[in-house]
């Protein structure tokens, strides 16, 4: 990409919000080198790596990665010999400390199940050096003092430092307290020079404290005496110090290097946790701007839904829908200035950037990004004086350089085209310059001021007119961007509003062309339509919500109602089950009651007349009816399912056909025109079809015995009347179980097309559309796959 590209469309301002959620140098210096990526792989792996970051922090809302700090210089100056400091060494053992503590935090998350696949790639090549860590931290203390226990001699050292300078101190302090020190000292107090003991006395006094004279005050009245009876002790305290450095250095050379050991261990920790500082400092920003992660694709395709622009105020921004690449591949936006068409050219291109550079960008779910090899961009006054460049001129050169380089992988953002000189020369020049680019395949988007431009997307396949939309009534722009609408200036209806007199407006509409007239005319038509449709088309939207709501509570309230009745049938069979066992009982044990009385008494009860009394009782056990789930699991296991099959769903007492079987348990089952998953207890099968025809699939059956063409023909048909046929169309279809038909509405003046196509892009059974091929009609037939 660009320098200068990315400094237009104010990516390095981007990198600025990025630094602020850095957590090292480390991450700030990975920052700073970002740049998009143009391979598309490679944009994918970073557009994971934010994602995982994100779901992380979304989990645990931080992370440990304190103590990280740039020991790299300071890891190879002791690799080559040199002996670090001790700031340096506790440096060091932060850095080891944050890498034990983020590859304890991953493999935690990664046992609590949490599907992370890059973060533990980075965490599995980190090393722990907990011994080099604990010798560092032993030795010294956080401040970067060598602490007293780094070794026993220091201990001893350290031990005659603090006697010796308390002898000293003891001296000169019962010299102070003397009765002729008040006299003798300017002030009552020790001080050091030199890195000695001294006292502050007064100069006429000099020779009654004798010693060594180190400074004098800057009058010259005050001398710095060495007095004579500590200069040995101080001699003593200065030798117990030299050991002391001596002895310091000789732990700080160990310490080095036991670090120049374990050196590529370090380096390769610093690296691990600078790439996790860059992906965790990429999914804070997400964060803060509300990103989502956006799909990405090879083809030039790009969706955007609600996206923002993210440099400006959340609360003031208004975010707006653009699509490219897909029915057109260049957009041209008209209208009026401060109406913020710019602002829709840099929010594209400005996510087009961050998505290559593995950023989220401000938008809703299920935006899509196409990866580019360039973004080319020409925003802005480039006016220069210092090469006497007029606006016009600096803008041809961005635009010769621009034709230079330009593809059919790229994204050409075109500010104001054609501006700065004469409006019908400028107009032409703006048509050749995005015919040019356009016929290369590029993805272009340009704004212009020319109302000759407003034709241009009515006269090229692939190209379509956009404006911002202005609210006449406040006199202000909405800065909502409308696809497929050019833009006008409004300047009469501004100057009515504002007072100018009616005549004078008369006038000026009278200068007007008829033409002109008419096409404003027309696109303030399209305006009120566009708003109109999209207001039906929200309602529509929370009425379906709405239903489908309904639908899932019906369904669930259904089935509870199914399974509790079932629940109580059995609940009863089980009762009047029990009761007559417990009658059976109770019948055989009269009846050994009677024959015990028979054999004892000679009563004259005959065998037979016994063996019919039970029979009586035996005939008198009620018989139930199998409840419906029992007869369906009885009759399935008589019968396997396959697809075609037609069913009865015992819950809701329907019919319907097996479409496939999604595992074990379930089926997929078409209910008139719904389709749904059912378990397979809950299906009792009813019939087969006769004849199935061999090697087709079911929809093909399916759809001969619905009798529905395979392909809808709305040429000649009133514009309402043929979108009201695709609709039922499309339902028989889903009926007959197709899954792709054809649509055919001509080329014409394209108003068919464009109203067939945006009723297939929002209607719930279209999976996916395309235009034919050059064999299957080109444009004039478009090719629709089901779900």
């Amino acid at each position: 990409m660009q320098e200068k590209v990315m400094h237009v469309l104010e990516f390095d301002k981007v990198k600025e919000q990025l630094i602020k959620h850095t957590s090292s140098s480390l991450g700030k210096e990975k920052v700073k080198a970002l740049i998009p990526l143009n391979e598309f792989e490679a944009v994918l792996v970073a557009q994971e790596q934010t994602d995982e970051a994100a779901t992380v922090l979304r989990l645990k809302g931080n992370i440990p990665l304190g103590g990280l700090v740039d020991v790299r210089q300071t890891v190879k100056r002791a690799k080559i010999g040199g002996m670090l400091s001790a700031t340096e060494l506790i440096e060091v053992a932060g850095t080891l400390y944050a890498a034990r503590n983020m590859k304890r935090f991953i493999e935690k998350m990664v046992d609590e199940g949490v599907d992370l696949k890059h973060l533990p790639e980075l965490s599995n090549k980190m090393v722990i050096c907990q011994e080099l860590e604990r010798s560092i931290s032993q030795c010294i203390d956080d401040n970067g003092h060598i602490l007293d226990s780094a070794s026993e001699t220091l201990k001893g050292i350290r031990q005659q430092l603090r006697t010796t300078e308390a002898r000293v101190r003891d001296k000169l302090e019962s010299m102070i307290r003397s009765s002729s020190a008040t006299k003798m000292l300017s002030d009552a107090i020790i001080t050091i020079r030199n890195d000695r003991f001294v006292l502050p006395v007064k100069q006429e006094y000099r020779a009654s404290y004798g010693g060594i004279v180190h400074d004098q005050s800057s009058s010259g009245a005050t001398l710095f005496i060495e007095p004579q009876v500590i200069v040995e002790l101080n001699n003593t305290l200065q030798q117990a110090k030299v050991r002391e450095k001596v002895e310091i250095d000789r732990i700080l050379t160990l310490l080095s290097g036991e670090v120049a050991e374990h050196s590529d261990e370090i380096l390769q920790n610093v690296y691990c946790l600078t790439e996790m500082d860059f992906m965790f400092t990429k999914a804070k920003y997400a964060k803060q701007i509300k990103g989502i992660r956006p799909s990405v694709n090879q083809e030039g395709r790009v969706r955007l839904y609600k996206a923002r622009h993210p440099l400006l105020p959340s609360n003031e921004v208004v975010p707006n829908d653009i699509e490219l690449g897909t029915d057109f591949t260049t957009i041209v936006i008209t209208g009026p200035n401060t109406g913020g068409k710019t602002v829709a050219l840099k929010t594209l291109g400005l996510c087009t950037l961050m998505a290559q550079a593995g950023l989220q960008i401000p938008a809703l779910e299920e935006s899509e990004m196409a990866v580019f090899k360039a973004v080319y961009a020409d925003i802005g006054d480039e006016q220069s004086i210092e090469q006497s460049l007029s606006t016009f001129s600096s803008h041809m050169v961005n635009i010769v350089d621009i034709l230079d380089k330009v593809d059919a992988n790229s994204l050409v953002l075109f500010d104001e085209l054609g501006a700065g000189t004469d409006p019908q020369e400028g107009a032409a020049l703006a048509i050749s310059i995005l015919d040019e680019v356009y016929n290369r395949g590029a993805r272009v988007v340009a704004t212009t001021h020319y109302p000759e431009l407003k034709a241009y997307g009515y006269n090229r396949p692939g190209v379509i007119n956009a404006s911002v939309e202005f609210d006449i009534a406040t006199l202000s722009p909405t800065y909502k961007l409308l696809i497929g609408v050019p833009g006008r200036s409004n300047a009469f209806e501004i100057s009515k509003r504002l007072g100018l007199q009616e005549r004078v407006i008369k006038t000026a509409r009278a200068q007007m062309s008829d033409e002109r007239n008419e096409v404003d005319s027309m696109i303030a038509s399209l305006e009120t339509s566009k708003k109109s449709a999209e207001q039906e088309m929200r309602e529509a939207e929370n009425i379906r919500k709405e239903a489908e709501k309904l639908h899932k509570e019906l369904q669930q309230q259904i089935i509870a109602l199914n399974n509790e009745r079932d629940a109580l049938f059995e609940k009863a069979e089980q009762e009047a089950a029990k009761k007559v066992e417990d009658a059976q009982k109770e019948a055989e044990k009269i009846i050994q009651e009677l024959r015990k009385m028979r054999k004892e008494q000679h009563a004259q009860v005959k065998e037979h007349e016994l063996i019919e009394a039970r029979k009586r009782l035996e005939e008198a056990v009620p018989v139930f009816n199998k409840s419906k789930k029992q007869a369906a699991n009885e009759a399935n296991t008589k019968q396997s399912f396959l697809p075609g099959d037609e069913v009865k769903v015992i819950s809701f007492d329907q019919k319907g056909h097996l479409i496939e079987k999604i595992n074990d348990n379930e089926w997929q089952v078409q209910i008139g025109i719904m389709k749904m998953k059912v378990k397979e207890k809950d299906l009792q099968y009813i019939k087969r079809p006769q004849q199935p025809v061999q090697d087709k699939p079911l929809a093909t059956v399916k759809g001969k015995d619905y009798h529905v063409s395979l392909e809808l023909d709305l040429r000649g048909e009133r514009y309402d009347n043929a979108l009201m046929k695709t609709e039922k169309y499309l339902d028989d279809a889903v009926l007959a179980g197709y899954p792709r038909v054809s649509i055919i509405h001509g080329k014409g003046t394209g108003a068919l097309r464009t109203g067939v196509r945006e009723l297939l892009k929002n209607h719930r059974s279209v999976k996916q559309t395309r235009f034919g091929e050059a064999s299957e009609g080109g444009n004039g037939v478009t090719i629709v796959e089901l779900k």
